[in-house]
């Protein structure tokens, strides 16, 4: 008996084995389950993330490009600003000079009242300055070469004295707002 008692414990002993060994196996199984599981969730974070990056980084590049665009619309819309200011003033300023023109013949009159033509001098003075003030500039034309993006002919003269296309009288005075042409100089050009 006692032989078969001990066969009797060691079958239990052995079923013990098995079954704590199958405990065992089934915890690492679950464990390993967890851990297979905490992966997976890791990966899709991970991937996750990545997507989220990658769409971050696409709204990035789309605000510096409206950025840019914001800021080449700004100098734009500054330059069409100035285009437009110099357009208007140079317009203005057209329909002035025929009335200075007209002031610089009457300054040119004889008069006989000197105090009258000493104030004719100064509103003509400050007419001037008020022109220059708003970057008017008046073509420098007598003595200087012919360019026909300044000047307009309007006479010819052979004189040997005077050099080839050289202007030689001004009829009119001609005007410049910064690179626009508000009215060209009415001139005559020798040779």
């Amino acid at each position: 008996m006692k032989k078969e008692n001990e066969e009797k414990l060691e079958k239990v002993e052995e079923q013990e084995n098995v079954e704590q060994t199958t405990a065992t196996d089934e915890k690492v199984e679950v464990e390993d389950k967890k851990e297979a599981k905490k992966n997976d969730k890791l990966e899709e974070l991970k991937a996750l993330l990545k997507a989220e990056k990658e769409k971050s980084d696409e709204y990035f590049e789309h605000l510096k490009r409206n950025m840019a665009e914001f800021d080449n619309f700004k100098k734009r819309i500054s330059k069409e600003k100035d285009m437009m200011y110099n357009t208007i003033l140079a317009s203005i300023v057209a329909e002035i000079l025929p009335v200075l023109d007209n002031f610089e013949k009457a300054l040119n009159a004889e008069t006989a009242d000197s105090s009258y033509k000493d104030g004719m001098v100064m509103i003509y003075g400050q007419l001037i300055d008020t022109l220059k003030g708003q970057g008017v500039e008046e073509i420098d034309a007598l003595n200087q070469t012919f360019d026909p993006n300044f000047h307009e002919a309007v006479m010819h003269v052979e004189d040997e004295n005077f050099g080839e296309k050289e202007v030689v009288e001004v009829f009119r005075k001609g005007y410049k707002i910064g690179d626009k042409i508000v009215r060209h100089a009415m001139v005559k050009v020798a040779n």
